[in-house]
C-alpha cells in the first residue's frame, strides 16, 4: 500500500480538453450501435440495461455511477501519465539486491516486448498453435541450465524471493522424515529472506537465520537436532558481494539429510563455478539482468533449476519436447498432470502460470550475445568492480568483501549516509547496508566513468585509471576454486542469430508458428482475452517507468508512487474494498496473500484454530492450493445440478466446522459462468460461523460497474488486473493480482523488509520481492481506467454479458448449454456441453479444439470446470464479425460431428481425428482419407484469403512424458 505521495499538480484544463473526438471506449468495446441492437435482438431483449437487469440479482446491484473520474481520450490520458513519469527521477542504479540495469537488444525490444504477436499470446495449453513461444521458452530452459549446471530447469518462475520460497517447499517434499528445519544464510539478499520466512511460517517450517556453518553445528552446541534438517539457502555471490566457497557446506548438509539451494546470479555464472558444479540440489534466481528493465521490481523472470530425479515435483511450468502424428519434433508444456486443477490442495505449489514474456526476452537476450558475448559482458563488469576495489583499497577504505564480481560492501563508520547523498549529488544511487557501510552493484550499463564517481562520492582522491587497470591482475577478486571452466550455451540456437537481419528472421519465424489475439480471438473462458491496446502499452516502455530501481529512494519515485495511489484508489471504488496492495505479482499470489490475512486476523484475535477452508467444488485449482500453502485445511463443498453452490451442503458443513472455520473461498460470478442468486445469504451463513469471505476475483469482469464484492459480502479477494484491467497474458505471464480487502483485515497486507510505505504494519511478511510487485505493468491498468471512466467500465461489463448471451444463443442449438442463471441467461461466459456428443460419436473436447485451429482459431477452456465441456468467453472487445466467425465455425464442426454420427466418415478418420491439418499434411503427394484435401485445409471459405498454418499436427503428450527432454534438442531432430 501506498502511504500516499505529495500530490501533484492537478491535471492542466489543456491537458482535460487534449483530444476530447479521439474517444477510447468506442475503440476498446468491439459491437458498434448497429451490432448491439442486433445481438439484443438474437438474444430477446430491448436494451443493455434490461439485459443487465435480468441477469445481476438485484441484491448486489450497485446501481450508481463509480466514483471515478470522467473518461479522456487516449492522448490526454498519455499525456497525463506522461506528467507523472516525469515526476520519476531515475538516476544510475548501483544498489544491486538483484536487481540491475541493462540494454535490451533493440531487436528484442521492438519486435517482442512491444509487438502484440507476443504479448497477446495466452499460456501455451493448445501447444499446435504455440510451438515459437515453446521453442523461445526451451531456449529459456536451456540457457537456465548450461549456466546453473543443472540438468533441468522450469519455464520460469515470478521472481527471484518467491522461486527460493518454492525451493524450500520443494525440498520439504523431496527429503525423507519428518523434518522441520530450513536455514537461510543471513547473507542471501533481504527481500529474499522476508519472502522466505512469510511461506516458511504459513507451512509450519522451522525458519534458521544465520551462518549456516555455525547452525550446523553439533546439536549439543546449539545447532540442528539429527533428522531434522530439509535444506540451506544460500547465495552466490552473497549480498554483500563475497563468492564463498560451499563445497563443504554441501558435503555437510547432504550428510545431515537435507537438500543445498543456491540462488545465484546469472550473468556471474558466465565466469564462476555453477552451483551444480558444487553439490547443490536446486538453484533458483532471476533472469532480469538479460535485457528484461528493472521496472521498480517486476515483471521480472525468476528460474528454478534442479536434478532430473527431482523433475516430478518442479515447481511451474516445464516445456518439454515430444512429437506430433507425423513423427515431426514438436513442444509442448510436460507433466502436467501437476498441475493445481488436477491435484488442487495436494499441489506442488500454487503457481497457475510463469513469466513468460519476460522468460522469452532472456532467452533471446542469450542468443543474441551468444555465449562469448556473455561472457565479455561479465568479465568487462567484473573488471570495472575491481578497478574500483583497487582505488578503494588505495586510499584506505576496507571492505566487506575480500572475493566479488559485480558487487562491493564499503566500511564507512558512521559516514554510510553521508555518502549516499554524496552519490546523489552526482547521479548514482548506491545501497545502504546500515548506518556503516555501503554497497556498490556494477552492471553491463557501467563504465569507467561511474567508477570515478563512485569513488567522488566515497571521498577517493582522483586516480588515474588507466594506471591502475595496468596492475590490476585479470581475474581479481574471483578466488580459485570460483573460476568456470566448463562449457555453456553450445547449442547453435545461442550462435546464429548475432547479426540483426537473422535475428529479425528468427523472430518472425517464431512468431508466425503462434495464435495470438492479433490474429484471432481466443475465447477461453475463465481467461477473459481481451483488447490489450497499444496506448495502454506504450508508457510500459518509457525509461521513467523502465529505469526505476525497486529499492531507490521513494523521493525519486514520486510519479510511481502518484500513479500507484490512483490505481489503488480505482480499484477500492471499483471492488467495495477499504484498502488494495498491489504487492502480489499474480493472482495466485493474490490469492495467498489474501488467505495469509484472513489466518493474521483470526490469530490476532486469539482463535489461531480456525484453519479450515469451504472451497465449492467447482472452484479454481489455485483456490485450493493456495488454502494448503497458507495453512488452511480444505474441506470441499457440493454443487448443485445447476453448478450453484449448494447451500444446504455449505451449511452442513460450516456448522461441523464452527469451531475451526476460517473462511469460504467462492468465485463470483461462478465457475460455471452464472450469478448465484444466493450468493449474500452465502456470505451471511459464513460469518454467523465466525468465518470470512474470500472472494476470487477471477470473473471480476462481469462486476466491474454493476456490482461491488466488498458491499455484498465478501471481506477479502485478489483481481487479476491481467484480465479485467487489460494486462495482456504474454504467453503465460506477466501478471498482477492484486488483493482487496475490508477495513478490518487492511493491517494484515504483504509489508516489505525495505520499504515501510508498501504496506502496513504488523503485515503478513512479504509476498514478492518488491515492495509493489509487478510495478512496471501498472500503467496498463491505469491507462485503461483512465480512459475508460465509470461510463466506459460499465458498458465494458455489460456489452462482457451481452457477447456472452448472444453466443450462447447462436450455440446454443447445436451444443447445450451446460448452466444457466435467472431468466435462463448467462454471465459473462457459458459452458457448452459435449459429453452427450461424445458418448454418441466418439467426438471429444480435444477434437472440437484441434480442428478449431484448421480454422484460426484457439480453443475455448476444455474440460474446467466440467470434464468434457467447451468454456467460451468472447469478452466486450471482439467485435460482431470475429464472434460470428467464431459461430460459425463451430456450426460447421457440428456439422462435421453429424456426419460422423451419420457414419459417413469413420471415428477414426475424419476431419476432428485428425485435426489440425498443417500445409504438409494436406500437400502430400498421397491422401488417402475419405474427406477432401480442401475440406482438410480451407473448412470455411474465407480462409483462402487468410489461413493460418499451423506448423505441427497433433501432438503426442504421452510420448513427450515418457521421454522427457526439457532443453534444446538437437538439430538432426528437425533435418527430416
Amino acid at each position: 500500500m501506498s502511504t500516499g505521495p505529495t500530490p501533484l499538480p492537478p491535471m492542466s484544463s489543456s491537458l482535460a480538453d487534449l483530444g476530447d473526438d479521439d474517444a477510447f471506449i468506442g475503440r476498446h468495446i468491439g459491437p458498434g450501435p448497429a451490432d448491439v441492437a442486433h445481438m439484443l435482438s438474437v438474444v430477446g431483449e430491448e436494451s443493455l440495461a434490461s439485459l443487465v437487469d435480468r441477469i445481476v440479482p438485484s441484491s448486489i446491484r450497485w446501481d450508481k455511477p463509480l466514483d471515478l473520474e470522467p473518461p479522456i481520450s487516449e492522448t490526454a490520458a498519455l499525456a497525463r501519465l506522461r506528467q507523472h513519469a516525469d515526476h520519476n527521477k531515475v538516476l544510475t542504479s548501483l544498489i544491486g539486491l538483484g536487481y540491475h540495469d541493462n540494454i535490451t537488444p533493440a531487436v528484442v525490444a521492438r519486435n517482442v516486448l512491444e509487438n502484440p504477436a507476443w504479448y497477446t499470446a495466452y499460456t501455451p495449453y493448445q501447444p499446435e498453435i504455440a510451438q515459437g513461444r515453446l521453442e523461445a521458452l526451451v531456449n529459456f530452459q536451456t540457457m537456465v541450465s548450461d549456466l546453473t549446471g543443472m540438468d533441468l530447469a522450469n519455464a520460469s518462475l515470478l521472481d527471484e524471493p518467491t522461486a527460493a520460497a518454492e525451493a524450500m517447499a520443494m525440498c520439504l517434499r523431496l527429503v525423507s522424515g519428518d523434518r522441520q528445519v530450513f536455514v537461510v544464510d543471513s547473507a542471501c539478499h533481504p527481500q529474499t529472506i522476508a519472502v522466505v520466512a512469510t511461506r516458511a511460517a504459513s507451512i509450519g517450517i522451522d525458519l534458521r537465520i544465520g551462518d549456516p556453518s555455525e547452525l550446523l553445528n553439533d546439536p549439543a552446541d546449539g545447532g540442528i537436532a539429527d533428522g531434522t534438517l530439509i535444506g540451506v539457502l544460500v547465495q552466490y555471490p552473497d549480498t554483500t558481494g563475497a563468492i564463498i566457497d560451499h563445497r563443504n557446506l554441501a558435503d555437510t548438509v547432504h550428510a545431515a539429510g537435507g537438500l543445498l539451494v543456491v540462488a545465484a546470479d546469472l550473468l556471474a555464472l558466465t565466469v564462476l563455478t555453477p552451483p551444480g558444479e558444487f553439490g547443490a540440489d536446486v538453484v533458483v534466481g532471476s533472469a532480469q539482468r538479460f535485457g528484461v528493465p528493472m521496472w521498480f521490481g517486476g515483471p521480472h523472470a525468476g528460474f528454478l533449476a534442479t536434478h532430473e530425479d527431482n523433475k516430478r515435483t518442479l515447481p511451474g511450468r516445464l516445456v518439454g519436447v515430444s512429437v506430433d502424428a507425423a513423427g515431426r519434433p514438436a513442444y509442448r508444456l510436460a507433466l502436467q498432470t501437476r498441475e493445481q486443477h488436477i491435484r488442487r490442495e495436494r499441489a506442488t505449489s500454487n503457481i497457475c502460470t510463469a513469466q513468460v514474456l519476460l522468460a522469452v526476452v532472456a532467452g533471446l537476450y542469450a542468443c543474441w550475445h551468444g555465449p562469448e558475448g556473455l561472457r565479455r559482458i561479465a568479465t568487462r563488469t567484473q573488471r570495472l568492480t575491481a578497478l574500483c576495489a583497487e582505488g578503494l583499497r588505495r586510499s584506505g577504505l576496507g571492505m566487506v568483501n575480500d572475493s566479488h564480481f559485480d558487487t562491493l560492501t564499503v566500511s564507512l563508520p558512521g559516514e554510510a549516509d553521508a555518502a549516499l547523498d554524496a552519490a546523489v549529488g552526482l547521479g548514482l544511487n548506491l545501497r545502504r547496508v546500515g548506518a556503516d557501510a555501503v554497497g556498490v552493484s556494477f552492471d553491463e550499463t557501467s563504465t569507467r566513468a561511474t567508477v570515478a564517481l563512485v569513488w567522488e562520492a566515497l571521498g577517493v582522491p582522483a586516480l588515474d585509471i588507466d594506471d591502475l587497470d595496468i596492475s590490476v591482475a585479470v581475474g581479481a577478486g574471483i578466488p580459485a576454486h570460483a573460476v568456470r571452466t566448463s562449457d555453456y550455451l553450445t547449442h547453435p540456437v545461442f550462435s546464429s542469430y548475432h547479426a540483426e537481419t537473422d535475428m529479425l528472421r528468427y523472430l518472425r519465424r517464431l512468431s508466425d508458428k503462434d495464435v495470438a489475439l492479433d490474429r484471432a480471438m481466443i475465447p477461453l473462458g475463465s481467461c477473459t482475452m481481451k483488447l490489450n491496446a497499444t496506448s495502454e502499452m506504450t508508457p510500459i516502455s518509457w525509461p521513467e517507468f523502465a529505469g526505476m530501481h525497486p529499492f531507490a529512494p521513494l523521493d525519486q519515485a514520486e510519479g510511481y508512487l502518484a500513479m500507484i495511489s490512483e490505481l489503488e484508489n480505482a480499484l477500492t471504488e471499483i471492488t467495495g474494498y477499504d484498502s488494495v496492495s498491489l504487492q502480489p505479482n499474480a493472482g495466485s499470489q493474490g490469492e495467498y496473500a489474501g488467505l495469509l490475512a484472513i489466518a493474521a486476523w483470526h490469530q490476532h484475535r486469539g482463535e489461531p484454530q480456525r484453519t479450515v477452508c469451504l472451497i465449492p467444488s467447482s472452484a479454481h485449482g489455485t483456490n485450493a492450493a493456495s488454502a494448503a500453502m497458507a495453512g488452511m485445511r480444505v474441506v470441499v463443498v457440493d454443487c448443485d445440478d445447476n453448478g450453484n453452490v449448494d447451500v444446504d451442503d455449505l451449511a452442513t458443513k460450516a456448522e461441523l466446522h464452527a469451531d475451526n472455520l476460517s473462511c469460504l473461498m467462492v468465485t463470483y460470478p461462478s465457475t460455471h459462468g452464472v450469478f448465484e442468486e444466493r450468493i449474500a445469504e452465502i456470505c451471511d451463513l459464513v460469518h454467523g460461523h465466525g468465518g470470512q469471505v474470500y472472494l476470487d476475483g477471477a470473473n471480476l469482469n462481469a462486476l466491474v460497474g454493476i456490482a461491488k464484492p466488498g458491499l455484498f459480502g465478501a471481506d477479502v479477494g485478489h483481481l487479476n488486473l491481467h484480465k479485467t484491467f487489460c494486462i495482456p497474458h504474454g504467453g503465460g505471464g506477466p501478471g498482477v493480482g492484486p488483493v482487496g480487502v475490508k477495513a478490518h483485515l487492511a493491517p494484515f497486507l504483504p509489508s516489505s523488509p525495505l520499504v515501510d510505505a508498501a504496506g502496513p504494519t504488523p503485515g503478513v511478511g512479504a509476498i514478492s520481492g518488491a515492495p509493489w510487485g509487478s510495478a512496471g505493468i501498472l500503467p496498463i491498468p491505469w491507462m485503461y481506467v483512465t480512459m475508460m471512466g465509470a461510463q466506459g467500465l460499465e458498458s465494458a461489463t455489460a456489452h462482457a454479458l451481452l457477447s456472452a448471451n448472444y453466443m450462447a444463443r447462436r450455440l446454443g442449438d447445436h451444443y447445450p448449454v451446460l448452466y444457466s442463471g435467472r431468466n435462463d441467461l448467462v454471465a459473462h461466459e457459458c459452458i457448452l456441453d459435449l459429453r452427450p456428443i461424445t458418448k454418441a460419436t466418439g467426438v471429444t473436447v480435444d477434437d472440437v479444439a484441434k480442428r478449431l485451429i484448421d480454422f484460426g482459431f484457439h480453443a475455448p477452456t476444455m474440460s474446467f470446470p466440467v470434464a468434457g465441456t467447451l468454456m467460451i468467453e468472447p469478452t466486450e472487445s471482439e467485435p460482431l464479425a470475429e464472434i460470428d466467425r467464431f459461430c460459425d465455425a463451430m456450426i460447421a464442426i457440428r456439422g462435421e460431428i453429424d456426419q460422423v454420427a451419420a457414419g459417413d466418415w469413420p471415428a477414426d478418420d475424419n476431419p476432428l481425428h485428425n485435426a489440425p491439418h498443417t500445409a504438409e499434411d494436406v500437400t502430400a503427394d498421397a491422401w488417402d482419407h475419405p474427406y477432401p484435401r480442401s475440406l482438410a485445409a480451407w473448412p470455411a471459405a474465407s480462409l483462402r484469403l487468410a489461413k493460418y498454418w499451423p506448423p505441427v499436427s497433433r501432438i503426442d503428450g504421452a510420448y513427450g512424458d515418457r521421454n522427457l527432454m526439457c532443453s534444446c534438442p538437437p538439430v538432426e531432430a528437425f533435418a527430416d
